[in-house]
Order: structure tokens, then sequence, then C-alpha cells
């Protein structure tokens, strides 16, 4: 259990770039370093997590805890993860609404975006090489990947590559009571795929915020960037309880922040209504996540004894890894604009492949590089 509490909050406090950077970062620690999972294992825990609603990365550090510590341990290693971006969050709000803006960072943001790339790319190439078994799943990334640069949805991607991966690998399923994740899957988009619906604008009090981001957790498939299209849809739009100016302050501090960029609510939460809005925010956005893992965690196992279970999880760990290179793709076209940009990337990958550097130093790096030449 300490050892969850200190990775976790180190991870917590370090881990930059999003959730494709936190599973890179994931991936080094309890994989390479320290060896509590196969990478087989790893991948299967991925797949897992992307399959149910919230933010991935962080319910792969809920399912890592589950299988350290049981169901403790899932709760502390998804507390530890997430409090580390809730405090600091909570600080540039506090800030926000004594200062009226979120103190200049581009220098640093851009210095760490770009060293994210390396950590990125590297655990994509280790992860892909446990991943890639066969020709077909060779086939079906490439698939995907292609699909997800032409901008299709992230969860239809996900879920269309394990289904036609699997039935590819192992035939078409059995049908009946044991139906098992087939059946479970299309009922749950079509139950939680779709953003929440209000009858009509609610006063900002502790418990209309409280269940807007409840709803919001639990219908949150894909990235935790969709948050943004939730948030502007019903705190900016239906409820007016935040301008667009103000939203966009509130998601840069959660893009800035290590950790989950759900911590975005917490910023939210405290413009609304104050510290305790900013508990409640935060601790409704998330709650739906540590339902999902405990409801899931114990099924992993079971799920690869089954032949097409076993082949569907290995072709939606496949059309993940997919979305995470469509991801680097995108975010180097954006990310890679100078000689600084390209220094910090190149520069991490060759410490990251030539001396094994930790991710986390790779990252501060980058952000004291990106300060010097900004």
């Amino acid at each position: 259990m300490r050892d969850l509490l200190f990775l976790f909050l180190r991870l917590g406090a370090t881990s930059f770039g999003g959730p494709a950077a936190h599973v890179a970062m994931l991936q080094e620690e309890v994989v390479r370093r320290r060896a509590w999972l196969t990478p087989e294992e790893f991948l299967d825990l991925l797949g897992a997590a992307n399959l149910i609603p919230g933010p991935n990365s962080t319910e792969l550090a809920m399912h890592i805890g589950w299988r350290r510590a049981g169901a403790a341990g899932l709760v502390v290693a998804g507390t530890s993860f997430i409090l580390p971006a809730v405090a600091i969050t909570a600080g540039f709000a506090w800030a926000y609404v004594r200062f009226g803006t979120v103190p200049a960072l581009q220098g640093p943001l851009a210095g760490i975006r770009a060293a994210v790339l390396a950590v990125i790319g590297i655990a994509v190439w280790r992860l892909g090489r446990t991943a890639v078994k066969s020709r077909p799943l060779a086939l079906m990334g490439v698939a995907v990947l292609a699909a997800a640069l032409f901008g299709l949805s992230e969860v239809l991607l996900l879920f269309a590559g394990g289904v036609l991966g699997a039935c590819w690998l192992a035939g078409f399923p059995r049908t009946g009571r044991r139906g098992g994740m087939l059946g479970m899957v299309p009922a749950g988009l079509l139950a939680l795929g779709t953003p929440p619906v209000e009858a009509a604008p609610a006063l900002a009090t502790l418990t209309t915020l409280g269940l807007f981001f409840l709803k919001v957790g639990s219908v949150l498939y894909g990235s935790g960037y969709v948050l943004i299209a939730f948030l502007q849809g019903g705190v900016v739009e239906r409820y007016g309880w935040l301008s667009r100016a103000q939203l966009v302050d509130a998601v840069a501090a959660g893009q800035f922040t290590p950790g989950p960029v759900l911590s975005t609510a917490t910023f939210v939460g405290y413009l609304v209504l104050g510290p305790a809005g900013s508990v409640v925010a935060t601790a409704a956005i998330f709650l739906p996540s540590f339902v999902f893992v405990a409801l899931t965690a114990p099924h992993v196992d079971r799920f690869r004894k089954t032949p097409w279970m076993a082949a569907f999880l290995d072709s939606v760990n496949v059309a993940a890894l997919a979305l995470m290179t469509a991801v680097t793709l995108q975010l180097g076209r954006s990310t890679l604009t100078g000689p600084v940009a390209w220094g910090i990337a190149l520069a991490g990958l060759l410490a990251a492949l030539r001396w094994a550097v930790n991710p986390a130093w790779l990252v501060l790096g980058g952000a004291l590089v990106g300060w010097l030449a900004g």
C-alpha cells in the first residue's frame, strides 16, 4: 500500500501531457522498472480501462491498484493519482479568482509537450512489440490508425476494432446468456454514449453542480478532452454558470497541470461556488470511475480465458495503441514547430532509448529548456 501511495502521488505530480503520456509513464514504472505486471497483463488492463466511461489513464491506475492490493489498493492508487492535479488546479483557481488571470506558462508548457512526444513514442514502440502478435492484428491496427487520422470517433474505432478483430481471429461468438462483453458493450454505448440532457437551467447550488459532474463522469467515453464539449454545452450554454472566456481559462489550467485532464472540473467548481464547489465537482466527476473499475476489475482475467474474449482483448489493445499513435502524430504537427521543440523531442528519445531515463525527468527537463528558451 505504501508503494502504491508514493508511486501514484509522484506520477500524479509529474505526468504531464494527457492520457497517452500517462499510459506511457505507467508502463515504464509498473512493467519495466518494478515488474508488477507483464506487458501482456498491462495491455489487458489498458483494454479494460478503455471499455468503460471515464478518464482512461486514471482508471488504468485504479486497475493496477486493484491488482496489487484489492479494493483498498484501487482507492489508494486512484486517489493518489488524482490528488496532485486537483491540488495544483485548485491553487490556479484561487489565483484566478484573486488576480483575474492564469499565470503565463507558455514556455514551460511548450517544452513539456515536446518531451511528452518522446515519452509517448517510446511507450507505443515498446507496447506495440508485445501487442501486435499476428499479421491480422497489425492490419487492423493500421486500419484504426488511418480512420483515426481521418477524424472518426475514438469510441467507435475502439469497439469496432475489438469486435471485428475478434471475429477475424476467433470467428463469430455464440449468443446466449454468457454472451459476455459483446452483448454488454453496445447496450452500454447506447445508454452512456450521449451527454446528459437537462430540462431547464438550474440554480448553481452544490446539489445541481454535483449532479451535473456526476452525470458527466458517468458518460465520458474516450479521451478526457471530450470533457470540453460537455462543459461548453452545460456550464456555459445551458446553465450560464461561466462565460466562454472563463471556460477557456479553466481548460488551460487543466491542461497545464499534471495528472488527469478532468481536474478541469476542480477549476470550474471553484469558479462557480468557491472551495466547496471545487470539492463537490471533483468528487462527483471521479466517483463513477471508482465504481466502474471496482465492477470490472475482478473479471479481466476471466475474459482472457475465453477464446473469443481473448481475441477481443488482443484486438482492443492494438486499437488502443493505434489511437495513441494517432494522438502522437496529431500532437507532433502542432508541437514540433521550431528547432527548440525538435531538439527537446529528439533528446528525449535518445535519453529514453540509450540510458532509460525516467519519463518524469524527461518532462521536467523539457519544462526547464522550454522556460529558458521562452
